[in-house]
């Protein structure tokens, strides 16, 4: 029977996204693999694919819709001798479909509007678990499971929702092992909007009647920028640490390097030695490369830092993972690329995900020093402000003029105390003080 094409969550963050493009039209045929559309997250866009084969039987959103749900339907897909004419029997309708046929449909048509909505597309006889749980299974998975001798029980579903797709039986032998399917797989959960404390939106609105104003609607990713930093800043116990770092060797290092380096077309910035500097002093003071996870700290073995890199409308933070590991020139050629695809919102969500720390720069736009947020589950960030002449008081007493870097460290309490910060924030002092250090 007629198969639901539903809206995927592309990222762990989505909640609803842009159906920017349909790559596909009614009547077309598809398998397992093609494309079916592009789609616009709260990060990037990217492209749709299709678990099933069949024959694209309606299209229930149009391209350009905004504010598409996860897991609601777009599309319908036909099997082999299926027509059109059966999408009307299909359970799962869109739930407003579903809320404007029911009181004219038959029972056996249609179930309950709450069961429509959260039912991946479960045929009338649909497969249950020893535990009395319906099993979520297209139906030409189910066919080949039968053909098979397969239990759909003993299968773990890789369609959405944890729907046994075609691939999933086909790559099964007889004597599965006793699995329950999963009733969904297990993405990181995406972040409650936080609860509004302020004036409604009418409110602000009335308080400016007879100005002139233009009006910015919000898109996905300004939406889950303001939901996850009102949630990191209300829920994370920020403390900070600051302090002051002289430049002047490193900028004398940076520039012999980038004239060995010019031949290859490798040029490395400050920022660079200080995405090194962070990465060697997590694997220095190894009890803070650590994430928050609910009801445990995760100590990771690799140094993967983050790097916040701005963008028309919101913001990245590529990962760079194994930074501690990476030659110099490997890092600046690798943070160039996520940069750019970043600004593209080309970034796959590996790319984007996870890291155990993370470095925020506006030294370049003139910002002497600043407080970060903390990005859940990171432990800490960086906020790097330029390097400006100051005078300074040398070892000896006497009175210099230097090139000093302010920083400041924000620390999730829950991770790393303060003297563990304290021991952190003065390790990257030193490798960006002593920047030939870096190399040994």
């Amino acid at each position: 029977m007629p198969t639901e094409i539903l809206m995927p969550a592309l990222s762990p963050t989505m909640e609803e996204g842009t159906l920017a493009k349909w790559l596909v039209k009614e009547g077309d045929t598809v398998a397992s693999g093609d494309l079916l559309a592009e789609i616009e997250t709260d990060k990037a866009t990217m492209e749709f694919e299709a678990v099933d084969e069949g024959v694209i039987g309606k299209i229930l959103i149009p391209e350009g819709s905004e504010g598409v749900k996860v897991n609601s339907p777009i599309a319908v897909l036909l099997e082999d001798g299926e027509s059109a004419d059966d999408i009307g029997t299909t359970p799962a309708a869109p739930a407003a479909a579903a809320n404007e046929a029911a009181p004219a449909a038959s029972e056996e048509a249609a179930p309950a509007p709450a069961q429509a909505a959260a039912a991946a597309t479960p045929a009338p006889a649909a497969p249950q678990s020893a535990d009395g749980n319906r099993i979520f299974a297209s139906p030409l998975a189910r066919r080949i499971a039968a053909d098979k001798g397969l239990d759909l029980a003993q299968l773990n579903g890789s369609g959405p929702r944890g729907r046994i797709v075609k691939a999933d039986v086909e790559n099964a032998k007889p004597q599965a092992a006793a699995t329950p399917a999963a009733a969904a797989p297990a993405t990181a959960a995406a972040p409650a909007a936080a609860a509004s404390t302020g004036p409604s939106a009418d409110q602000v609105a009335r308080m400016y009647e007879g100005r002139t104003y233009e009006e910015v609607k919000l898109d996905g990713m300004r939406k889950t920028i303001a939901a996850r930093l009102t949630e990191a800043k209300q829920t994370v116990p920020h403390f900070y640490l600051r302090r002051d770092i002289q430049l002047d060797a490193l900028l004398k290092f940076r520039g012999e390097l980038n004239k060995q380096l010019e031949a290859r077309g490798v040029k490395l910035s400050v920022n660079d030695f200080i995405i090194k500097a962070c990465a060697l002093a997590l694997q220095a003071v190894p009890d803070a490369n650590a994430v928050w996870a609910g009801d445990r700290v995760l100590k990771m073995e690799a140094s993967d830092v983050a790097v916040a890199v701005a963008i028309e409308g919101g913001l990245f933070t590529p990962v760079l993972q194994n930074s501690d590991t990476k030659s110099l020139s490997t890092l600046s050629t690798e943070m160039k690329d996520l940069a750019k695809r970043a600004r593209d919102r080309k970034l796959a969500p590996h790319e984007y995900q996870g890291g155990s720390f993370a470095i925020s720069n506006l030294g370049m736009f003139g910002i002497d020093n600043f407080d970060a947020i903390v990005n859940p589950p990171h432990a800490g960030i960086l906020a790097v402000g330029a390097g400006v002449k100051k005078p300074v008081v040398g070892a000896d007493g006497e009175l210099a003029v230097a090139t000093v870097m302010s920083v400041t460290m924000s620390v999730d309490h829950r991770v790393i105390d303060g003297a563990l910060g304290a021991e952190l924030l003065n390790a990257i002092k030193d490798n960006l003080e002593n920047p030939m250090m870096m190399l040994a």
